[in-house]
């Protein structure tokens, strides 16, 4: 079984430690945002051994710069976007390989939150950038609706035990707004309090697994007829397809206080 441990960084962020299978004091940084708490890690016994990368934004790019800088290590990051060097581009189709980790991991392009994002898959994790959190999915700053879904239909079709880790702890969050969409959903229920006594002992949310999100998450069930009853509700009108109401229910989370 592949062991992930995580820094935390800035507000809410997560920066992944992917260990070695064959030497688990040696890692790989996902998304690292910021250097300081990666550096602390390493402080603790580890060795920064490579870099992914799943898009541009700062919070996620940030660090890479001083943590290459006297580290010879591989860093892969999005062909669409421009990311700091070194990062390696790849697009879907493409592998992130470690040889002497014992770590690959296969590219997914994944579009909707900025235009070139991509995800990486392997050893029965994914690594989800912010496309996909766990019960929400990220906004649409780049990207359409109709791109977002498709990148969020190839995640959903991973295998049910895939690990989801997500660049950011917004689970509790994601929940209201899935229970306002949904709340009859017991499964939702269940888990935010579940994820609310995680919360009180300074515990993570993630990882998630596919098979969750594929029951408590709304944007991965948007041609379920109770999501699309209340996202026509929403929007006052009646709404084609899953599409339309993946974008009625997008709109309605980026404007959600509850």
């Amino acid at each position: 079984m592949l062991k992930v441990s995580h820094v935390r960084a800035f507000a809410d962020n997560y920066i992944w430690l992917i260990h070695s299978p064959l030497d688990d004091r040696r890692v790989v940084a996902v998304d690292p945002g910021d250097a300081q708490p990666v550096e602390e890690a390493m402080a603790n016994g580890l060795e920064l051994a490579g870099i992914l990368l799943t898009h541009r934004h700062a919070d996620h790019v940030g660090g890479v710069a001083a943590l290459s800088r006297e580290r010879r290590i591989p860093v892969f990051g999005p062909a669409g976007e421009k990311v700091p060097e070194p990062a390696q581009p790849l697009r879907e189709g493409d592998t992130a390989r470690f040889p002497e980790l014992g770590l690959e991991f296969k590219v997914l392009d994944v579009p909707g939150h900025t235009k070139g994002h991509i995800a990486y898959v392997g050893h029965g994790a994914l690594f989800s950038g912010d496309t996909l959190f766990s019960a929400g999915c990220g906004r649409l700053f780049e990207g359409t609706p109709e791109q977002m879904t498709r990148s969020l239909a190839k995640l959903a079709a991973l295998p049910d035990d895939t690990k989801v880790y997500c660049g950011h702890e917004y689970t509790v969050s994601n929940l209201k707004f899935a229970l306002a969409v949904e709340p009859e959903n017991e499964q939702s229920v269940e888990y935010l309090e579940e994820c609310r006594e995680r919360r009180t002992r300074g515990e993570a949310t993630v990882p998630s697994t596919m098979r969750r999100e594929r029951n408590v998450n709304p944007f991965l069930r948007c041609d379920r007829q109770s999501v699309k009853q209340a996202a026509e509700a929403k929007a006052g009108r009646r709404l084609q397809n899953h599409i339309e109401v993946f974008a009625v229910i997008r709109e309605w989370k980026d404007g959600f206080t509850g």
